[in-house]
């Protein structure tokens, strides 16, 4: 996977109801990025993922994306939203629910084919869910849920992976499998992951934004307390302890 952009932010300024959000953000993703944003409640995280999946247009400021350095409409994408709901009752299988994935590709009522349903197989497989293919989703527990809502962003074929807090409703097990499950799935496609949980992201991520209506990247995850405390607008400390990795940051600012 070529090492070059695929998204590029250039001072973006993003408003709703006339209440800035996000001011002057510039921000960088690169084609193997596996890049964790992060920030308190309020501060423009999931802002910062609309724009960028174009779901709200910036009142100022320069959105674009590329392919094979050279400039482009958009990009294949896949994404899952911060809150996915199912009706337990609901009669529609694991497979199903990935191959909904494919639906923009399609018009209405068209028949998946067999290509459709090879690529959401291998997508199951991705996330270890062979086995739940052919069973209802509201028999599945929470986290493998998530999973399969992830496997529904990858069937597209992707090449950016947007997650916004893909650990919810996942115990500290499976949420460390889901980070080796995207590291997997990061060789073949640049990652954008929102979350709250600092200290899991930035022992699993390549890179950091710390989006607080200004965003401050980091190009390495190596990031103190100081420079956290900075970006959430509070005091914050980092603890270690055993091999727990963490990853230091002597200098911090806006780009």
């Amino acid at each position: 996977m070529e090492n070059s952009p695929i998204i590029t932010l250039s001072h973006v300024y993003a408003a709703y109801d006339g209440r800035t959000a996000l001011e002057d953000a510039t921000l960088q993703v690169m084609a193997d990025d596996f890049l964790g944003i992060i920030g308190p409640n309020g501060g423009g995280k999931t802002t910062l993922v609309k724009v960028i999946l174009g779901l709200l247009k910036p009142v100022a400021g320069q959105v674009q994306f590329w392919r094979n350095g050279a400039p482009c409409d958009s990009l294949r994408t896949g994404y899952l939203p911060q809150y996915s709901t199912f009706d337990a009752k609901f009669p529609i299988t694991v497979r199903e629910v990935v191959l909904s994935g494919l639906h923009s590709r399609h018009r209405v009522w068209h028949r998946f084919t067999a290509d459709d349903r090879r690529k959401a197989d291998q997508a199951l497989q991705q996330m270890e869910l062979t086995p739940y293919a052919d069973r209802a989703i509201g028999e599945l527990s929470g986290g493998q849920r998530q999973r399969v809502l992830v496997a529904r962003a990858l069937v597209c074929d992707p090449e950016v992976l947007i997650l916004d807090e893909p650990a919810t409703y996942i115990d500290q097990q499976h949420q460390e499998r889901l980070y080796q499950l995207l590291a997997d799935i990061n060789r073949s496609c640049a990652v954008v992951l929102v979350s709250h949980d600092v200290g899991t992201v930035m022992r699993n991520v390549k890179n950091i934004a710390c989006v607080n209506r200004h965003v401050h990247y980091h190009a390495a995850a190596e990031v103190t307390g100081e420079i956290l405390g900075e970006a959430f607008g509070c005091p914050f400390e980092m603890v270690a302890h055993g091999h727990v990795p963490h990853r230091i940051l002597s200098q911090h600012g806006d780009e």
